[in-house]
């Protein structure tokens, strides 16, 4: 999530102050993504230094109020133009943590699939949940809109993690089929040893069919 463009979404309608600007982000986005008040100034002194805030001001409270500038608003346009680039996708930590169970000693991932699928599953019921209440009545603000809309993609996410746990599951299933089917083969091919190869007769099965053929 970027905290700064968000930061610039909201400034667009008017000034605000930090803590302010904490709360409606937090209010739009339904605290799925909490923010400290540090993060928000530290932004906002960065957003500050490109040129794309400034201070403007107090409120009546002492409260030092931010103002978007001209090329904050370019900013804010060409990221709601822009498609979210997912050549770099962000590091996802289940994906990680996946990959460095395989071969891991003394750790049985398919036990870590299962307590993770049993989190997600129940991830998944409590989003369900709540999109069930906040869709009892119908939105009254942008708030509200947009908070369903996020948790609506939540929802979609975890469904799709579900799905990839399963999928992970399969392959780890017969990729040990196909190891246990190899380790047999290679340990009856070790027992036969020299044994000839299927069709060859036998050395003395065809001597004594000879011997045969002499008495006739």
């Amino acid at each position: 999530m970027s905290i700064r463009h968000g930061l610039l979404a909201l400034l667009e309608p008017g000034p605000r102050y930090g803590s302010q600007l904490r709360t409606e982000f937090e209010s739009r986005t339904g605290a799925t993504w909490p923010l400290n008040v540090g993060q928000v100034y530290t932004t906002l002194g960065r957003l500050e230094r490109d040129g794309m805030v400034v201070q403007d001001g107090e409120d009546e409270a002492g409260h030092a109020l931010y103002v978007i500038t001209d090329a904050g608003r370019e900013e804010l346009r060409n990221w709601f133009r822009s498609p979210v680039d997912r050549r770099s996708p962000p590091r996802d930590e289940l994906a990680i943590k996946l990959a460095m169970a395989v071969g891991a000693p003394g750790i049985d991932i398919r036990e870590v699939i299962q307590s993770q699928r049993h989190h997600t599953v129940q991830a998944m019921q409590d989003y369900t949940r709540l999109k069930a209440q906040a869709t009892d009545v119908s939105p009254e603000n942008r708030d509200d809109v947009a908070w369903l809309l996020v948790l609506e993609q939540l929802i979609f996410q975890t469904e799709a993690e579900a799905r990839w746990l399963d999928h992970c599951e399969a392959r780890l299933v017969r990729l040990s089929l196909m190891a246990a089917e190899k380790e047999k083969k290679q340990r009856r091919d070790e027992k036969e040893g020299g044994a000839p190869s299927p069709g060859e007769k036998p050395a003395r099965a065809s001597r004594a069919g000879l011997g045969r053929s002499k008495r006739r």
